[in-house]
């Protein structure tokens, strides 16, 4: 099985290394030269662009960061919808607005190819591991035709509903967690001030109704190691976004979301972007929290 890979970053290229180690041939594209160096590598195929993975695969995963570059992939001179995609099924695993995905099916119908957005729950060692979750949006028959493709990444495929239904389940997702970890950075900053100890009230949140897998795997984070970047400031920054974006045209008022969002903002303005977002909590510590004297 031939499945191109267009967007070769932390996701994009754990995936491409599962894909390979389980019989597929790759073939792979990112703006970055490091990237697509880092590919050949490891012994797989490198593209010239992306029109070139579009003509050589017949499944092809798109994993870019934001909704404009994702629309730049198909729409551009080099891009693929220039290529010749008859019969292609484009599985979109970008965390992007659902309009997005909706606005380039009919292009992408247009020339004979087909759609799914397939966003995921889960980190490198998850794509590593076989156990993402992936959420799918599009017809009954697309949904089937991504699932061998899907079944080498995910443990669980879940299909949400239409085109841009499972998009609408991430940036759910990803509220959810941003809020979390906003709540959870505020918690401890007040506990810290009040002169709790962080392991002592880590240890309580733990075995509270706060629990959650999230905490538990995240924990050498919090407490200060440094471990590998799961999900980075600046992207959750992106998805809240993508959120309160996709609100406002819903109809959705959405304070909350709008005050996680600023909390984000000013950490990547204060240079943490490429940070986890586990280190949102001694951001707010060191950098928000208001300093006096008693």
């Amino acid at each position: 099985m031939i499945v191109g890979i267009v967007g070769l970053g932390r996701m994009g290229s754990a995936m491409a290394q599962r894909l390979s180690q389980n019989g597929c041939e790759v073939i792979g594209w990112d703006r970055n030269p490091a990237a697509v160096r880092a590919l050949a590598d490891a012994g797989g195929t490198t593209a010239a662009h992306a029109r070139a993975v579009a003509s050589a695969a017949p499944f092809v995963i798109t994993t870019i960061t934001e909704d404009s570059g994702v629309r730049g992939l198909f729409g551009a001179p080099e891009g693929m919808l220039q290529a010749g995609i008859a019969g292609t099924l484009f599985i979109e695993m970008s965390t992007l607005q659902p309009l997005t995905v909706r606005e380039l099916a009919g292009a992408i119908e247009a020339h004979g190819a087909r759609i799914v957005d397939a966003p995921v729950l889960g980190t490198i060692p998850s794509v590593r591991e076989g156990k993402l979750v992936a959420l799918l949006g599009g017809t009954v028959e697309d949904v089937a035709r991504a699932r061998p493709v899907l079944d080498i990444l995910a443990q669980k495929v879940v299909h949400m509903g239409p085109l841009g239904s499972g998009h609408a389940m991430k940036l759910a997702a990803n509220l959810g967690l941003a809020a979390y970890v906003q709540g959870l950075a505020e918690s401890i900053a007040l506990g810290e001030r009040e002169g709790l100890s962080l392991d002592a009230m880590l240890g309580v949140f733990a075995a509270g109704p706060t629990a959650n897998g999230w905490l538990n795997a995240r924990k050498g984070v919090l407490t200060g190691e440094k471990t590998e970047v799961s999900l980075d400031i600046r992207t959750l920054r992106k998805d809240m976004m993508s959120v309160v974006a996709t609100g406002a045209r819903a109809g959705v008022t959405m304070p909350l979301s709008t005050g996680v969002l600023a909390a984000l903002s000013a950490a990547v303005a204060g240079d943490w972007g490429d940070r986890d977002i586990g280190e949102l909590a001694a951001f707010l510590r060191e950098k928000i929290v208001q300093r006096y004297e008693t």
